[in-house]
């Protein structure tokens, strides 16, 4: 199974607390980081794919947390494939490479790429990027994204898979905080999304 995430800012403190644009209602980092991995935890399974869509963390001690950020991300299920967002630096990808743990068949568990990536799933294709694309009207072509946390784009074919995006309140059935979105669940989304846009017209 394919699943998506983006923004998940793993030691960001600035986030936490009641606020429109990353509402993080946690009293501490640690509480935050540890919501993400079960939240993830629940719903990926170590066959799965996640592409992660930028801004994997933004710890208060930049590149010297590194550390502690691999310690969170090797709590994860799952190969990850890792797309740059703007808070997530060349460097720091190169130090995940340098410490991929591997996958039990010895393949590995991480892969990167700086711009995005391409995938088809459900008769239709996806650009996968960290910023929203503005497409213009396509035929069977969607932008999962992230960025922009808590606010979506007027538009059907841009999908926000953030963290903190409101696109999960599509959902008929809430996401555990730190779920990825599975292939199966973007379909929902995409069709609960061009229907409110199309009220607003």
């Amino acid at each position: 199974m394919k699943y998506f995430i983006s923004d998940t800012h793993f030691f960001h403190e600035n986030l936490l607390g009641d606020n429109d644009f990353a509402p993080r209602i946690f009293d501490t980092m640690k509480e935050m980081n540890q919501a993400l991995v079960d939240g993830w935890n629940q719903v990926v399974k170590d066959k799965d794919v996640v592409y992660h869509l930028g801004d994997v963390a933004m710890h208060p001690l930049y590149e010297r947390g590194n550390d502690e950020i691999l310690a969170e991300i090797l709590k994860l299920n799952g190969r990850i494939i890792f797309i740059k967002g703007n808070h997530d630096s060349r460097a720091f990808f190169n130090f995940l490479a340098a410490n991929d743990p591997l996958m039990p068949d010895g393949s590995n568990k991480f892969e990167f790429h700086d711009v995005g990536a391409i995938v088809k799933f459900n008769h239709h294709q996806y650009y996968l990027t960290h910023y929203p694309m503005l497409l213009g009207k396509t035929v069977n072509i969607r932008n999962l994204h992230g960025h922009i946390h808590h606010y979506s784009m007027p538009i059907a074919e841009d999908i926000n898979v953030g963290v903190d995006a409101p696109e999960r309140d599509l959902l008929p059935e809430k996401l555990p905080f730190g779920a990825p979105i599975s292939e199966n669940l973007i379909d929902v989304i995409a069709i609960e999304k061009e229907a409110e846009i199309k009220k607003l017209k």
